[in-house]
């Protein structure tokens, strides 16, 4: 089952930069979920201004390739928030809409998978990583199962029996396994602050969900997926684009100077 991971024992290059960004980017993510249980509608688009403002600058020594990833991440996640928050009321924000400052925040989680999933640490350790990830959200999934559980969480269940198949049968399963450790925290510490609350029953299905629900790691790994194949297109139509322009332009400077 662990035969798509690295074996362990490998040597890895170690780059510090790509632990210092995952490493701010929990920093950061705690802060403002936290701070946005409490705060009000301006302290949103504070939040949103500095939100932003990080974004660009850790990506400023990344590949064009893994910018236009990120891009591509936030504005598909964002077009799934105003659908899944504020339309289909599956999680409610505090003050009903998205927040302003959302969209780099899923930049920034996406970001952090990858530097994750790459980072000398997971590869080295990459099945112990995963076994982890494995039998923790397994067993947090069969609690919400259980009568046990503060709430039935049916659709968390769901969800991680499809985190499995994109861990085991995806293309990119480092960036998942970061995609877990990065999406939990920031669920958790939502949830807890307030910021967000998910509803009692799952208004698509009908199922019962946890708050947040068990799998919820699932949700990121397509946004992940979506990226990731959708970069390369995207980044190719760019530069496409940026040429049939530049030569537009060339065109009218000869023309007018004839």
């Amino acid at each position: 089952m662990l035969r798509n991971f690295p074996e362990a024992g490998v040597a890895y290059t170690h780059h510090k930069r790509d632990y210092a960004v995952a490493a701010f980017t929990f920093v950061i993510t705690g802060i403002c979920l936290t701070i946005d249980g409490y705060g009000s509608r301006e302290m949103q688009w504070a939040l949103a201004f500095f939100g932003y403002l990080f974004l660009i600058i850790l990506l400023s020594k990344e590949s064009k390739l893994l910018r236009m990833q990120v891009v591509v991440a936030l504005l598909f996640a964002t077009a799934g928030e105003i659908f899944a928050s504020p339309y289909m009321e599956g999680y409610i924000y505090r003050f009903g809409s998205v927040p302003p400052y959302v969209p780099a925040g899923h930049g920034m989680v996406y970001l952090t998978a990858v530097v994750l999933g790459r980072s000398g640490f997971f590869l080295r350790h990459a099945r112990a990583i995963a076994l982890f990830t494995v039998i923790s959200c397994g067993l947090w999934s069969a609690w919400g199962l259980s009568p046990y559980a503060q709430r039935s969480d049916q659709i968390g269940a769901i969800l991680f029996c499809v985190y499995l198949l994109y861990l085991f049968k995806g293309k990119s399963p480092m960036v998942y396994l970061g995609a877990f450790f990065i999406t939990t925290w920031l669920e958790l510490v939502g949830t807890t602050a307030g910021t967000w609350a998910w509803a009692v029953v799952d208004p698509a299905s009908g199922l019962t969900q946890g708050n947040p629900p068990s799998g919820v790691a699932a949700w990121y790994c397509l946004v992940d997926a979506v990226a990731m194949a959708g970069a390369a297109p995207a980044l190719h139509l760019l530069q496409k684009t940026s040429h049939n322009m530049l030569q537009f332009k060339q065109l009218v400077r000869v023309r007018s100077e004839k």
